[in-house]
């Protein structure tokens, strides 16, 4: 494996780093100190001066103005971004459009691909994926899912509940799983569906609250309610809907890794800059072995996430499906981000606690980095699993 960044790739990660730095956080502060929330207008402008900048997409083809980065390259252009939550819905590498985008990069037939990927990978709409559901529906396990598409005549008529639909709020289109065959194993029985916003029989209930701040496009509860559908609307075939599913949200846990690291890297600049400026008991925190430890602590385990996420990336670059890597580098990144942030908050005391640093609402938000994209506790059954797979195999050579 060689992990060395490619020096054009270098060059995009420099700037993107000084666009989130000089552009993206003045207005993440602002908002900050008010209390106000994102809204599509200061979310416009940003957007507007990344283009400008070229620094849009990158993982779109340039032809439709973005960067044309592979999985293995944007791994230092996400974590930069990342730097700011707001980083990465600026320059148009954020959840859930960005997976869709891959998703939909794909499967998409060259009419969807039209209707759909086109304006979305310019950021003339939003999107969502619709999949989990509220209990006793599917949430860890995808095989519950509840939701159901029916033939009538030519079409599907699509009935269900979904919840925690990130984006949902302002999704132009939604990406929906439906099973199309509950006779047939789950893994062959479900189907993606495309559906515009206004068609009728999409039904928003309300955003559901999240700890935290309240993100960007919110996160849904809907009821599809004899959702009628043509055929043209499947993304790929029918009874491929794990399949696609699996292709979105391998590399999608990845990306997940990359923009929260950023995120955890900065967390742990600010606390070293405090501790550094910060005397108590007869010195700098920086001088107290117990904060030195922390900051030592958080630089290693920082480290090793990186490499977690460059061997997945490698993999996945070599057309491997990496879903063991992926996650590993999703459970250790994940536990990683929540400790480094702990400590940082930890260190910088009252001030970490408060809205006057960053600190304390990042902490909030990376508690659920353990749970959405697959819980810690799945990809440790993953991983169990091929472990025993391997001891079985070698036990019988």
């Amino acid at each position: 494996m060689n992990f060395t960044i490619p020096r054009h790739v270098e060059t995009i990660a420099h700037h993107v780093r000084q666009f989130v730095d000089d552009v993206v956080m003045p207005v993440e502060t602002e908002l900050l100190h008010s209390g106000r929330d994102l809204n599509e207008d200061i979310l416009q402008d940003l957007r507007t001066k990344a283009k400008a900048a070229k620094l849009w997409a990158p993982t779109m083809p340039k032809e439709w103005g973005g960067m044309g980065l592979n999985i293995q390259e944007i791994v230092p252009v996400f974590e930069v971004a990342g730097r700011s939550m707001l980083g990465p819905l600026s320059i148009h590498c954020a959840a859930p459009d960005e997976g869709n985008m891959h998703l939909l990069g794909n499967w998409a037939n060259e009419e969807q691909v039209e209707r759909y990927l086109v304006p979305l990978a310019k950021g003339e709409t939003f999107s969502a994926f619709s999949m989990t559901e509220p209990p006793p529906g599917a949430g860890s396990d995808p095989r519950m899912i509840q939701t159901r598409a029916v033939r009538d005549g030519g079409d599907w008529v699509i009935n269900g509940h979904k919840w925690l639909t990130t984006n949902g709020e302002i999704a132009d289109f939604f990406i929906i799983m439906a099973v199309t065959d509950p006779a047939a194993h789950p893994y062959q029985g479900c189907t993606q569906f495309l559906a515009p916003r206004d068609s009728p029989g999409i039904n928003i209930l309300r955003d559901v609250p999240v700890m935290g701040t309240k993100d960007f496009g919110g996160h849904v509860e809907i009821l599809y309610e004899d959702l009628r559908l043509p055929d043209s609307a499947i993304l790929g075939e029918a009874g491929q809907g794990f399949m696609l599913a699996q292709s979105r949200l391998g590399p999608a846990r990845l990306t997940h890794c990359m923009r929260w690291t950023g995120i955890a890297q900065r967390a742990l600049e600010i606390a070293t800059d405090y501790a550094a400026g910060r005397e108590a008991f007869g010195s700098a925190l920086t001088g107290h072995q117990s904060i030195q430890w922390m900051l030592a602590d958080s630089e290693m385990e920082l480290k090793m996430g990186r490499l977690l996420i460059q061997e997945a990336a490698w993999l996945l670059a070599q057309g491997e499906q990496a879903r063991v890597e992926t996650s590993i580098a999703k459970v250790q990144v994940s536990e990683i981000v929540n400790r480094v942030l702990d400590r940082c908050v930890q260190i910088c005391g009252g001030s970490g606690i408060s809205r006057d640093l960053p600190l304390s609402s990042w902490y909030e938000k990376a508690r659920s980095f353990r749970i959405y994209d697959g819980a810690s506790e799945v990809h440790r059954m993953v991983v169990a699993r091929d472990v025993i797979k391997r001891y079985a195999a070698g036990s019988q050579s």
